[in-house]
């Protein structure tokens, strides 16, 4: 910025001056302007490809999103270091932005007052307060660690010279440096939030803690061992529903010795009655398996009878055939099909049958959270007819269309499960899809992209593991880190025959302070 004494006596290159600064203030703000069109362009954009992800999104997209995100990221940057030098310039018309929130009512204010002199700079007389301006900035202090001791002092009698010192508390993991907090921390990092352990490491080494990722595996390894009697508990409560969502991913998982992967699966199962008012807590299951052979499901739901909402993979034939799981089909993988022929050709009869499936999805919002009696009353009521009418008509029209077409292909897809894909409106507790099982996952095919690939089919295990008390907790509504540190701070010690007491619904009722999320 230019001071007065920088400024020329002559008259007419301070016009000059005044038109070169006019001229660069004019540019850079056609430069701005650009940059706030292109960023409103690429939200656009991301915004399509978001409502192109319907259940589970394939990998492609979500990295193109990503890649999308990162580059309105770098332009928002970008505007907002060029933003300060137009301050004296006209202002532009408003974007259409959202309000800015108001700072989190639970974080802990630290108050900085910048008080002016006593005295008055005009006159030197005294100063009294009439009110005060009040701004809050949001700040980070970095995680820190520290060391606790566990002092214990000998004391010996005068008189008989016993000595008497307290036991060493548990620890965790026998004989190990990490308490329960940095246990829980590590796994959250690697399983929440998808940093692998040597990011982790790097981040602590810039905080001065060397701890090597064979270190944190270790930690991670013995927590695993420390939490499996908690993990069966979960899997006996999940099991114990009339009703499961269940679905299967993909996972890479390298062959030792060869230096090469193969494609495990993580099975998931997810007991959630919400939608149709049942108090009992949700909850979700992982399993890993090697391959995708169906005797895996078959053993998983071993100990299952009632309601399994799946798609269509062959291997949960076996399954129904026995008669004690009953089949419930999922509306979103009927509907995704034509929803896909739609966006490469807009179709019209693909169009025509989103429309009706959406009449049905209509329908559901309207009840959700309702009891069972009352959604199955309101389903027969108003799903029934169109239903009917739907499948009139996808027989109608299979008739008409090319029997190699696409269409033609999601028809059949609808019409060769069309009696799980109806069963929803005789029992207000089946949902009209499996995205309850897609969510689960969406955690999953997050952490790929930063893992690549497990080591070993023991960390899918792990993984599998590890993921159904983090997604157990979100679901119930915990902090994932803060269940952890306390069911780590307290399972050493806790007998083996009340672990459901540890289970996140039950530990978040008696736990000080509380484990739920802010809001």
């Amino acid at each position: 910025m230019l001071n007065a004494s920088d400024l020329p006596d002559d008259i007419e290159t301070l016009k000059r001056l005044i038109i070169d600064q006019q001229s660069a203030l004019s540019e850079q703000s056609h430069e701005v302007e650009s940059l706030r069109t292109e960023i409103e362009h690429l939200r656009l954009l991301i915004a399509k490809l978001r409502r192109l992800q319907f259940g589970r999104s394939s990998e492609r997209l979500d990295e193109r999103i990503g890649q999308l995100e990162l580059l309105v990221e770098e332009l928002e940057a970008t505007r907002a270091e060029r933003a300060p030098s137009l301050a004296a310039a006209p202002a532009p018309a408003p974007e259409n932005r959202p309000a800015r929130r108001a700072l989190p009512k639970h974080l802990p204010r630290e108050s900085v007052e910048h008080t002016p002199a006593c005295s008055c700079p005009e006159c030197g007389g005294t100063m009294k307060k009439i009110g005060e301006d009040v701004a809050e900035v949001l700040e980070y202090v970095p995680a820190s660690f520290k060391v606790i001791r566990h002092v214990r002092p000998k004391l010996a009698c005068a008189s008989c010279q016993r000595i008497v010192q307290e036991p060493a508390p548990s620890r965790p993991i026998a004989r190990g440096i990490a308490g329960p907090g940095l246990l829980a921390h590590i796994l959250v990092a690697k399983y929440c939030d998808h940093l692998p352990l040597y990011r982790q490491s790097q981040i602590y080494a810039r905080e001065g803690v060397a701890l090597e990722r064979s270190t944190l595996a270790d930690c991670v390894g013995g927590a695993a061992a420390l939490l499996d009697p908690l993990i069966e508990a979960l899997a006996r409560y999940v099991v114990a529903s009339p009703y499961l969502h269940g679905d299967d991913i993909p996972l890479p998982v390298l062959e030792p010795g060869r230096g090469k992967t193969k494609t495990g699966r993580l099975w998931t199962y997810v007991r959630d009655g919400r939608p149709h008012a049942d108090s009992a807590a949700p909850a979700v299951l992982f399993y890993y398996s090697p391959d995708r052979r169906g005797d895996h499901p078959e053993s998983h739901l071993k100990r299952f009878a009632g309601i399994l909402h799946a798609d269509g993979y062959a291997g949960f034939e076996r399954l129904y055939e026995a008669g004690r799981i009953q089949e419930a089909a999922c509306w979103a993988h009927v509907r995704r099909k034509f929803y896909e022929i739609f966006e490469s050709s807009k179709s019209a009869v693909a169009a025509e049958a989103l429309a009706r499936i959406g009449k049905l999805y209509e329908i559901e919002e309207a009840i959700r959270g309702r009891p069972p009696d009352e959604r199955q009353a309101v389903r027969q009521a108003r799903a029934v007819p169109c239903l009917e009418d739907l499948k009139a008509w996808l027989e109608g029209t299979l008739a008409q269309v090319s029997a190699k077409s696409t269409l033609a292909t999601a028809i059949r897809y609808a019409l060769s499960r069309w009696a799980a894909l109806v069963r929803y409106h005789d029992d207000g507790r089946i949902e009209i899809d499996n995205n309850a099982a897609e969510r689960a996952l969406r955690a999953v095919a997050l952490g790929r992209k930063n893992y690549l690939f497990a080591g070993a089919d023991a960390g899918g295990e792990r993984a599998a593991a590890i993921y159904s008390l983090i997604g157990t907790a979100k679901l119930n509504g915990l902090d994932p880190e803060a269940y952890l540190r306390e069911v780590l701070a307290r399972i050493a010690d806790h007998p083996i025959n009340r672990i459901e007491e540890l289970l996140p619904w039950r530990l978040a009722v008696e736990s000080q302070p509380p484990l739920r999320r802010a809001a």
